[in-house]
């Protein structure tokens, strides 16, 4: 059960913000957007920041999706696993992978099996991030080596922190999937 209740059609509001939040989910509202709802100002700019780290960056769909799937790991949002295991299997990580991520993210960054070298760096980046913050300059060399440019190095830096807010709005709220 969330510890916040969420508003239900009726009281979800304002009414163009419920649109636009409806028209990018193909219909309708989902946990999250019923609890974000209770303050329209951070509603309005949850969608706008996300929009963007989802939509207009330039990193891959898989970079993308390996990231927020390990941060939902890292933190217990299963709310976000099980929203981004289907992302994640369409930008083409595959559900051994997937399976790796969701049970245990750090142990997964190691697992030269299943990933190659980019994605282990990715992780360990995503792992350092999440639980320390201060990236040593191994870790930060090691992604560098695989994202050169510095609009790369920014994107997934902001990724991984807007999904780590996101995560906690998740686990926090008890928000729990639809």
């Amino acid at each position: 059960m969330p510890q916040i209740p969420y508003l239900n059609d009726e009281a979800a509001g304002p009414a163009d913000l419920v649109a636009a939040i409806r028209e990018r989910r193909g219909g309708e509202l989902l946990n999250l957007d019923r609890i974000l709802l209770h303050s329209p100002p951070l509603a309005r700019g949850w969608g706008a920041l996300l929009g963007a780290v989802r939509g207009e960056f330039e990193l891959p769909a898989l970079t993308r999706e390996l990231a927020i799937c390990t941060v939902a790991s890292l933190t217990g949002a299963d709310y976000e696993l099980h929203h981004h295991e289907a992302l994640f299997l369409q930008a083409g990580g595959s559900q051994a992978q997937f399976d790796a991520l969701a049970a245990d993210a750090a142990a997964a960054a190691e697992a030269t099996k299943l990933f190659d070298a980019g994605q282990r760096a990715l992780m360990a980046f995503t792992v350092a991030s999440t639980r320390h913050v201060i990236i040593d300059e191994a870790t930060f060399a090691a992604l560098r080596e695989h994202w050169p440019q510095p609009r790369q190095q920014v994107e997934i830096v902001a990724l991984i922190a807007a999904y780590n807010m996101a995560a906690r709005v998740l686990v926090a709220s008890g928000i729990t999937p639809e």
